[in-house]
């Protein structure tokens, strides 16, 4: 009776009982990375270290140069930001810029989702947004600033307009791609769960195209932000009140060249801020913890 038992189960197999495709490849890069990876704050630290050298750099290349006005030192540019952000004169700034910034991202966000929706429809609308992002991808959206001057004037529209354009294309493209990468086993999954419509939307393509979109979250945002400084840098205020391009601008005017560094400086910061906090956060709870991604 022995002889016809059935032989034990390896462990690698008794875990993909237990676990879905999905979670046996996210346990098993797990258990083979668990003892030789360095922890997260190891990362925080090299990344924090790197910030340094490039500061003494600075620093010393603006002492042997010798010329506040062309190249203030790093010292003198962090104490423009300290006194910029304590007497809050940085956070009005700051505050106008993400009011604009954020109505024409959600903007540009809603329109790419309309557009990705027509593009996965049918062929007929896939060929279309095929051809208007070929066309308007490789646009510069600053490049249409005289255009949307001209339709909107000198105020908040035209700076959403150039917002819009920013971000509806490359996440138009991507979360596109995203859709059309997403595995017809899983399509036919969702289909025999009897999902349809928003429903298989909702709980089979958006989780499979993910990482293409959170991408093309991503590469909008940064369009984005660099796009309202630039539009902010050539036309100023918007309707009486000045952002963070304003700033960099007026203080260049003024010869406040500390100043000026120390805008740029809060650009690339907050640009920091978003990335690791927004999108790493988001990329941590979803896709990483999925294991879509190592």
């Amino acid at each position: 009776m022995n002889a016809f038992r059935d032989p034990p189960i390896r462990p690698e197999y008794e875990l993909a009982l237990v676990l879905p495709p999905a979670g046996v490849a996210a346990a098993q890069m797990q258990a083979a990375s668990k003892g030789c990876s360095p922890p997260a704050g190891f990362a925080w630290l090299r990344k924090a270290g790197m910030l340094l050298v490039l500061a003494v750099i600075w620093e010393l290349l603006a002492r042997w140069y010798d010329n506040d006005l062309l190249l203030p030192t790093a010292l003198q540019t962090g104490r423009a930001l300290i006194d910029g952000i304590a007497s809050g004169e940085l956070f009005g700034y700051i505050a106008v810029s993400f009011a604009v910034l954020t109505q024409g991202y959600l903007m540009g966000v809603a329109g790419a989702f309309l557009l990705t929706w027509l593009a996965v429809s049918n062929r007929a609308g896939r060929e279309l947004i095929e051809t208007l992002t070929s066309m308007f991808n490789p646009l510069p959206a600053i490049a249409l600033l005289p255009l949307a001057l001209l339709w909107f004037g000198l105020g908040k529209g035209s700076l959403i307009m150039v917002l819009m354009h920013s971000v509806l294309w490359p996440l138009t493209l991507n979360a596109s791609a995203g859709f059309r990468a997403v595995p017809e086993t899983l399509r036919m999954a969702g289909r025999n769960y009897g999902l349809g419509g928003l429903r298989f939307v909702l709980q089979i393509l958006i989780p499979a195209a993910l990482p293409a979109i959170l991408s093309g979250l991503k590469i909008g945002w940064a369009f984005a932000w660099r796009t309202l400084i630039a539009a902010e840098l050539v036309f100023g205020t918007t309707s009486g009140q000045g952002g963070l391009g304003w700033f960099i601008f007026q203080s260049r005017n003024e010869l406040f060249t500390d100043k000026v560094f120390a805008g740029l400086a809060a650009v690339i910061i907050i640009g920091l801020a978003v990335e690791n906090i927004v999108f790493q956060t988001l990329e941590r709870v979803t896709i990483r913890r999925w294991g879509m991604e190592r």
